[in-house]
């Protein structure tokens, strides 16, 4: 006697149909499951026999084997308990082989035959949908997340009877249109957070939303309590909502790790992630014995935010190289290589040296650190990891008579500026990003962070004056030649924001201002260098 249906297993964050057979043989009573099982399927033998019986139906006492095909790929997960049992129940005659048409099954089984959910069902449905099913059966939590699909119908069950219910007449269409209007809702649409709380910091706001304009990589430096993670913390409050396309992806990997927080609508807020700095290499980029995602592919499309940036594991920082320049990770392991994708912007602050006070010697603090200890301390950043941040900036301290005075004047008048709160910084964000969006529509790129090659040269393109300043800033602070192209993706961002088709020598300035590490680093040098040749340095 046979059966047989359909299932799915993730692979990375995608999902990928499977084919449950189901053989009843004449024998002993046994009950086994080839097809490379991880632990997880193999316990749902003990699962469905007592969801079967408990659930009112008959549970066969002969040699059942369950045969998951293709037999190459491990499977994983709970997620195949409703597949076997449906199978089974086709095998024995106790279900019509009509159940099982053009449908998918998932869901774990409860001993008393509740159907329960399962994580990956949007990944999964869209696997149901490229292999032409045309209905997936799922729990009814789940039911919501495989209608953002779109294109299958879906049948949300909450116990195992209720699957024969729905193929005899039980109405299920109802869900997926139902849901329609959830792929365009928003989740969670309230700030509590806004820029208009940092007093002062007026270029630091701006360098946040050129940041988040051109999706550049920054990092603020400055001593203890200047207001660097106050402000990096607001930088999630000016970026635009995800597009219908970034907002499947980022649910994708959301519901494949188990994170989705809201099963019924599309990730629409583009994720910022804070990591402790005592997080693994495995835990920032994803793997393990079975591999997840890290908290780079978490947050794909929106921002990687590192506090205290040189006090995470070296070999952590070094693992988000490859993710930095190529938008994916690539976890390759025995059974198979899995790519998750982690387009981000890296957010960062640190301090100028170990005390804290390098450069910023105000009210009556000064640094205690020796030359050999500053040097030491920004070494823990590779310069290639440096090279591929776009933006560092200075961000001081306000004296105290200044945060009086901008505290009692609102930011206005002789201290200048205007009051960058998280309105103004989002219409200077959102005026960039459509020059962007019109410029590179059909280009396959979507900001000026992802411009390389002819790209580049196409569309920042310099004058002579804007040229000389970059090139002497090249000479003078020893740029690579990823640090020379960072500076023109950040100076045509500038453009965009002041509204300019070309890149003008002003633009250009502010570019190289972001740059504050590589002066740093350059004053330490020539520090180290003097002190090396001094009397005192040869003896």
């Amino acid at each position: 006697m046979y059966g047989t249906c359909y299932g799915a297993c993730m692979h990375g964050i995608d999902g990928r149909t499977v084919t449950v057979e189901i053989d009843l043989a004449n024998g002993l009573p046994a009950f086994s499951i080839v097809g490379l099982p991880d632990n997880a399927v193999r316990e749902s033998t003990e699962r469905v026999r007592a969801a079967l019986k408990n659930g009112g139906f008959e549970f066969p006492m002969r040699r059942i084997t369950v045969n998951l095909a293709p037999a190459d790929v491990r499977k994983e997960g709970a997620s195949f308990d409703l597949a076997i049992a449906v199978g089974i129940l086709l095998a024995s005659g106790q279900w019509p082989a009509s159940v099982a048409d053009g449908a998918m099954f998932l869901g774990e089984l409860s001993l008393l035959g509740d159907v329960r959910p399962v994580p990956g069902v949007l990944s999964m449905a869209l696997a149901a949908k490229d292999a032409g099913l045309a209905r997936i059966v799922v729990p009814a939590e789940n039911a919501r997340e495989a209608s953002l699909a779109g294109g299958i119908d879906v049948v949300p069950v909450a116990r195992l009877r209720d699957v024969l219910d729905a193929a005899l007449g039980v109405d299920y269409a109802g869900e997926q249109s139902r849901t329609a209007d959830d792929r365009n809702a928003a989740a969670g649409d309230s700030d509590e957070l806004d820029f208009s709380d940092v007093v002062g910091q007026m270029q630091s706001k701006r360098a946040l939303a050129i940041a988040a304009a051109g999706r550049h990589n920054i990092v603020f430096i400055g001593p203890p309590g200047s207001g660097k993670t106050m402000l990096m913390r607001r930088l999630a409050t000016i970026l635009p909502p995800l597009e219908d396309d970034e907002a499947l992806e980022v649910t994708k990997i959301y519901s494949a790790s188990g994170q989705l927080a809201d099963r019924g609508a599309l990730v629409r807020r583009r994720p910022f992630r804070s990591p402790h700095h005592t997080i693994s290499p495995q835990g920032l980029i994803g793997g393990g014995a079975t591999p997840r995602p890290g908290e780079a592919s978490l947050a794909h499309r929106g921002v990687l935010f590192l506090d205290e940036l040189p006090e995470f594991p070296r070999t952590a920082l070094e693992s988000l190289r490859q993710p930095l320049e190529d938008g994916a990770v690539t976890i390759a392991r025995a059974r198979g290589a899995f790519t998750y994708p982690a387009r981000f912007a890296l957010a960062g602050t640190m301090n100028p040296c170990p005390c804290g006070y390098d450069g910023y010697e105000e009210g009556g603090r000064s640094c205690t650190c020796s030359l050999p200890r500053k040097l030491a301390y920004l070494s823990r950043l590779s310069g290639p990891l440096m090279d591929r941040i776009d933006m560092t900036m200075d961000v001081p301290r306000l004296r105290p008579e200044e945060a009086e005075l901008r505290m009692r004047e609102g930011e206005y008048g002789a201290l200048g500026g205007p009051r960058w709160d998280t309105k103004s910084l989002i219409r200077l964000v959102d005026k960039a990003r459509a020059a962007q969006r019109e410029r590179y529509a059909g280009l396959g790129i979507r900001s000026n962070a992802e411009l390389s090659g002819k790209l580049l040269h196409r569309f920042c393109r310099l004058g002579a004056e804007a040229s000389g300043k970059l090139m002497r800033a090249y000479g003078a602070l020893e740029f690579s030649a990823r640090a020379h192209d960072r500076v023109l993706k950040v100076a045509r961002t500038i453009a965009d924001a002041e509204g300019s088709e070309r890149i003008e020598p002003e633009h250009m300035n502010e570019a190289l201002t972001y740059r504050a590490l590589d002066f740093r680093r350059q004053r330490l040098r020539d520090g180290d260098m003097k002190e090396a040749t001094s009397p005192a340095g040869g003896d």
